[in-house]
């Protein structure tokens, strides 16, 4: 057993293609013309981390209770952790993608973090191995 998918409810899917794809290193999975419950035309969008693992449908806000939960989805708590190898690499790619960073690198007993904001307003964990980060 696995968990494959969670939802991610985002304002428009190509901004969120591209944050996934071109700043997180993510893959386009799946990327398909779909229908809502009644009919109406959707995409059926799935990014996964390179290598497989779980991934995230993203669901285009519908209607005004979605669009009032994009980017605050968890009350204003880290929602993500994103777990790399490569620290610096992907710290350098939010740097570079005018992320915001939210306060410093800092070193935990689970690993070198750096909080982050993705386009949306998500909170996020970019968590890297101990002993990493920026000096």
């Amino acid at each position: 057993m696995h968990l494959d998918l969670v939802t991610l409810v985002v304002p428009d899917y190509d901004e969120a293609v591209e944050f996934f794809r071109d700043v997180l290193g993510f893959v386009v999975a799946e990327d398909a013309p779909a229908t809502t419950n009644d009919g109406r035309p959707k995409r059926w969008v799935v990014v996964r981390p390179p290598g497989g693992g779980t991934g995230f449908l993203l669901a285009r806000a519908d209607g005004p209770a979605q669009v009032a939960r994009v980017g605050d989805q968890t009350g204003g708590r880290v929602t993500f952790f994103l777990r790399v190898d490569d620290f610096g690499a992907a710290y350098e790619r939010l740097v570079a993608a005018g992320i915001e960073l939210v306060g410093p690198v800092r070193e935990e007993p689970y690993g070198t973090l750096q909080v982050f904001r993705d386009p949306f307003g998500n909170l996020w964990d970019l968590l890297g191995p101990y002993g990493v980060g920026e000096e």
